[in-house]
């Protein structure tokens, strides 16, 4: 292992992006409803009067909601996960409402004018659960989130088509950040690695044009690569720059108690400005993670959280597995960590881009690859890769006696899965969630979606 980590060989991926428009119309097909001709639909009546707001993932319909001054919005959970409804900016909400429950909006303390109504579970929003509401002196308006989706409404799923297509071709985008960059360290006279990160807040460029105050590591998200051998001694400085306290935890890495990064309980806060040591010895192999401890529904899907491993895990060649032959003599190519967050300012991304800034991973046919997937969101996620199955040969870490191959892997909040993956067919091989909800939206492809490009 070389003194600053660094697993990979790729070749340049320059030339060969020109292949990535192969990947047009071979991913998915798109079903939406449409709207009216000024791109908004109108709200329906219920039996009282009020308009009636369904929550799907990831949706709200219609697009534009009418009510009355001083009356109720009836909104209905048709989904399958927990949403609400609130009205951007103020106190107006409804309560979480679970799968197939129901509520009400009070919209007694908003004035006439138009507002933006969101989801607000984290990655929601971002995910597309938006639309406009209209207060006025007159009552709702009926009316259909379906109406003009028949006969004369040609045009409007063509417009869905060439957004699809048009979101597809920006694939791969160049965004300002780049996570995941291994981390360098100084080494002092006893041989003890020393790392230093900061936390702060830093505008991170999740998707072309789209700036968001990301909670960072190093001012990147994911935060920088920490990637040590076995039996080191590792020292980590952290500096916090928050404007609150802070911790970190060395999630699936084998520590003392008082270095696990759970304050108060095994240490005090890091409050803002100030600084904090951590010392372990790597004792086992681990392909772990760090990420905040504290208030971590706020922190950790913001941003804080990085990749940490230990030594290189052990490989079942010269096996044969389902029918496949492991050789002898497997040498990596590649080894990638990606991190799945689906909630946050981030919202559903890998290694904290949303399609089409995911940038492509090249390689050459015959190559093997490690991946590690880790997921620091909120909801399960199963990983995708188009021709090429994965063999799993470790679960958190931990090797598998019985390796098995799938090619599609769900992984759960704070699960790891490593896999080995032979990249055997020339092309573009698209890679991506397979929630179609996390890919893909009325205005084209976005979130949980890259793709190997294999000369």
């Amino acid at each position: 292992m070389s003194e600053t980590p660094a697993r990979s060989s790729a070749p340049d991926i320059g030339s060969m992006v020109v292949a990535l428009i192969a990947v047009v119309g071979l991913v998915f097909g798109t079903v939406a409803l449409a709207s009216n001709d000024d791109g908004s639909s109108e709200g329906t009546a219920a039996g009282s009067g009020a308009s009636v707001a369904s929550l799907t993932e990831f949706a709200i319909a219609p697009g534009t909601l009418r009510v009355a001054t001083g009356s109720e919005l009836e909104v209905v959970n048709e989904g399958s996960v927990v949403h609400n409804l609130s009205v951007a900016g103020t106190e107006t909400t409804t309560p979480d409402l679970q799968a197939g429950e129901n509520g009400m909006l009070d919209t007694s303390a908003l004035e006439i004018g138009s507002y933006r109504v969101i989801c607000t579970i984290p990655g929601h929003e971002s995910a597309g659960m938006e639309a406009v509401l209209e207060v006025s002196d007159g009552g709702a308006v009926s009316g259909s989130a379906l109406e003009g989706a028949g006969e004369g409404s040609e045009q409007d799923w063509a417009a869905l088509d060439a957004a699809m297509t048009e979101s597809m071709l920006q694939f791969p985008a160049e965004t300002e950040g780049t996570g995941n960059t291994p981390l360098e360290f100084e080494t002092d006279a006893d041989g003890t690695k020393v790392f230093d990160i900061t936390a702060e807040i830093t505008p991170w460029e999740v998707e072309p044009g789209k700036f968001v105050d990301a909670w960072t590591y190093n001012g990147q998200v994911p935060g920088p690569w920490i990637d040590v051998d076995l039996g080191d001694k590792v020292r980590v400085n952290v500096h916090n720059e928050l404007p609150m306290g802070t911790d970190v935890h060395w999630h699936g890495v084998h520590t003392p108690n008082d270095q696990d990064g759970v304050a108060p309980y095994t240490q005090d806060l890091i409050e803002a400005g100030e600084d904090f040591t951590y010392e372990f010895v790597a004792e086992d192999a681990a392909t772990g993670m760090y990420h905040a401890h504290h208030h971590g529904q706020m922190q950790v899907v913001n941003g804080m959280f990085g990749a940490f491993t230990i030594g290189d895990l052990p490989l079942p060649t010269g096996r044969t597995i389902s029918g496949t032959a492991i050789p002898e003599n497997v040498e990596i190519s590649q080894e990638i960590p990606m991190v799945l967050n689906d909630a946050g300012v981030i919202g559903f991304s890998l290694n904290g881009k949303s399609f089409p800034a995911t940038a492509p991973v090249a390689a050459k046919q015959g190559d093997y690859v490690m991946i590690h997937y880790y997921n620091e969101g909120l909801g399960s996620h199963p990983m995708h890769l188009h021709q090429f199955p994965q063999l799993v040969v470790a679960k958190d870490g931990i090797p598998l006696d019985e390796p098995y191959y799938a090619d599609t892997i769900n992984v759960a909040p704070g699960e790891r899965y490593s896999v080995l993956v032979q990249l055997e067919d020339p092309g573009t091989w698209v890679w991506h969630c397979h929630i179609l909800t996390h890919v893909e939206r009325e205005t084209g492809m976005f979130g949980m979606v890259t793709a190997f490009v294999v000369e």
